[in-house]
């Protein structure tokens, strides 16, 4: 019987889980610390980082144009339809087209800057309107014979995607009428521009002080 039980003793001690020292164990928490603190410091320095480069022009918010399944996934389905199967909106019933907001206008898929709110005008037409683009090497402009009609198709030289089309029928100074899905669009207003990355843009728009300064002299 004394036989049996020293070799059911020797067998459980040999099973007994063998736990780490106090010392271990202090050593694995203190680098653990260290470690998260590292990942809060790297995350507070790119923040930081990006913040500068946003204030000083250097930051690019532009993105790259992503897979067809992914845009599928991201997009809404009406947009979708306009920017990849050449869609139009519902007039007087899409976003922006009653927007006068003073900001910029970017692609929907890679954030570039297309059009900008000095440019809208209401053309009564029920969708976002324009006299130029933000910078004629931003778009492009194709014939389009489509529905039995002629007319100049508007695309977006990044992302390709299907804008609009434009008319010589606009007003002055340009004479032409840049008639725009607002699903195609996002519009970033001037008090986020900077923020957003878009601070060489903030010159398109007038500053509230000259103005002020303006009307005091006349």
């Amino acid at each position: 019987m004394n036989e049996l039980s020293v070799k059911e003793t020797s067998e459980m001690a040999a099973h007994r889980i063998r736990h780490p020292s106090k010392r271990s164990a202090h050593l694995t928490l203190w680098l653990g610390s260290v470690g998260a603190a590292a990942v809060i410091a790297g995350f507070f320095y790119f923040s930081h980082a990006e913040e500068q480069k946003k204030k000083t022009g250097q930051f690019n918010p532009i993105k790259p144009v992503p897979s067809d399944s992914v845009l599928r996934s991201r997009l809404k389905e009406e947009q979708y339809h306009v920017v990849r199967e050449n869609g139009t909106e519902t007039a007087f019933r899409n976003e922006y087209w009653d927007n006068f907001k003073p900001g910029i206008y970017v692609d929907v898929i890679t954030d570039e800057p297309l059009f900008s709110s000095t440019d809208k005008f209401d053309a009564n037409t029920g969708r976002p309107t324009f006299t130029k683009p933000i910078s004629p090497d931003r778009v492009i402009e194709k014939p389009d014979a489509s529905f039995g009609m002629q007319r100049t198709e508007v695309r977006a030289v990044g992302s390709n995607s299907h804008l609009g089309h434009v008319f010589n029928d606009g007003p002055p100074p340009t004479g032409r009428r840049y008639a725009i899905n607002s699903a195609a669009l996002h519009f970033i207003p001037l008090e986020k521009l900077q923020q957003e990355g878009y601070a060489e843009y903030l010159s398109l728009f007038p500053k509230p002080d000259s103005e002020g300064e303006k009307a005091e002299g006349q």
